[in-house]
């Protein structure tokens, strides 16, 4: 775990990316879209690198306009079929971190590029729902991480100042977002290496192991 030695104030709010913050999903969805890269878009190399953090839909319009409307609905379905046999195996320590949190009234979001079909197996499958007091999905926006609209939503939806947020992120697209939102960022090293992510925050942790350490860098 690295930080800084500033001391900030405790923080309103807390929110939270879902994949590769939350569960860990992202080695999947790289097997996923590298093939899918692979099939239909074979002069753009490792095309699992570009889409993280990305809604569907601004992935479909980035790197598929060039194909028939038929495939790109073809795609999409894949990629719900995916999100169905998705191993949700959760990161090291954020359960217990989140139920912390919890315990001490802390407000929480859920601000993730998967859509409402995708939360909704997600919600299925673990006991998520209920940690948080507002979810923003892709569905509820027009524009994707980067921009900063999903967090400022939550924000808005909570009825706390951006500067009074922090938000925990683990993709390029996803911590530039935060910063854009002028929210305090902690970013994860699930998916990308450290020094990619301390690019975006110096403040970063490997996982929730150590629900003590994590909670030290917030209160």
């Amino acid at each position: 775990m690295n930080n800084t030695t500033k001391r900030h104030p405790a923080p309103a709010a807390v929110l939270f990316d879902l994949d590769g913050v939350l569960i860990d999903t992202e080695s999947q969805y790289d097997v996923f879209w590298r093939q899918t890269g692979e099939r239909y878009c074979p002069d753009t190399p490792r095309l699992d690198r570009l889409v993280k953090g990305v809604t569907l839909a601004g992935i479909l319009a980035r790197h598929f306009s060039h194909l028939p409307i038929s495939t790109r609905k073809e795609i999409e379905a894949a990629s719900h079929r995916f999100d169905l046999q998705l191993n949700m195996i959760p990161i090291p320590g954020a359960f217990p971190f989140l139920r912390a949190l919890k315990q001490r009234n802390v407000k929480m979001g859920l601000v993730t590029s998967s859509g409402d079909a995708k939360l909704a197996i997600v919600f299925r499958t673990l006991p998520l729902r209920e940690l948080f007091d507002v979810v923003v999905s892709a569905d509820r926006i027009t524009e994707g991480k980067p921009h900063p609209m999903c967090y400022l939503l939550a924000a808005a939806d909570l009825s706390v100042p951006p500067a009074q947020c922090v938000v925990f992120e683990d993709s390029a697209s996803g911590l530039a977002a935060a910063q854009a939102a002028a929210m305090r960022v902690i970013g994860l090293t699930t998916t990308l290496p450290e020094a990619a992510v301390r690019a975006y925050t110096p403040e970063t942790i490997a996982d929730f192991s150590d629900t003590d350490a994590v909670m030290r860098l917030l209160f």
